[in-house]
């Protein structure tokens, strides 16, 4: 299933000394899917799960069906990041803390690169 597009997000509190090639993934079937029963990401791959509104309930996810684990960084509307965690691979399931809108899935070597609190910002490439 093809993903829309890919775009950079950049830590406008930290920098990050690797850019992120990140997967957008706003319909439902690609949400759906995820990473499930995919390969392990390099450090400079990730995807992005986009939802239409801020939500803790639909930006709950599992990592039943993937075989490896993940930084899980879970961003709201106003484009700053209000959890993460490192999620294990097969956990039955992870929900933020505070409202997301947006969740991140990346390498688990990147999570020290985004902390609680940090703006970040989404550019198309």
């Amino acid at each position: 299933m093809p993903m829309s597009r890919t775009i950079h997000i950049h830590n406008l509190d930290i920098s990050s000394q690797t850019p992120l090639q990140i997967k957008y993934c706003d319909s439902f079937l690609c949400r759906l899917r995820g990473l499930t029963f995919r390969p392990p990401l390099s450090p400079t791959e990730g995807l992005l799960l986009v939802y239409k509104q801020d939500s803790r309930l639909d930006t709950s996810i599992h990592m039943l069906g993937v075989s490896f684990d993940l930084a899980v960084i879970w961003i709201n509307s106003t484009m700053q990041v209000v959890d993460k965690v490192l999620a294990e691979s097969w956990h039955l399931a992870y929900a933020p803390k505070e409202e997301a809108q947006y969740i991140l899935e990346i390498h688990p070597d990147r999570l020290d690169e985004f902390e609680i609190g940090n703006k970040v910002k989404f550019e198309d490439i």
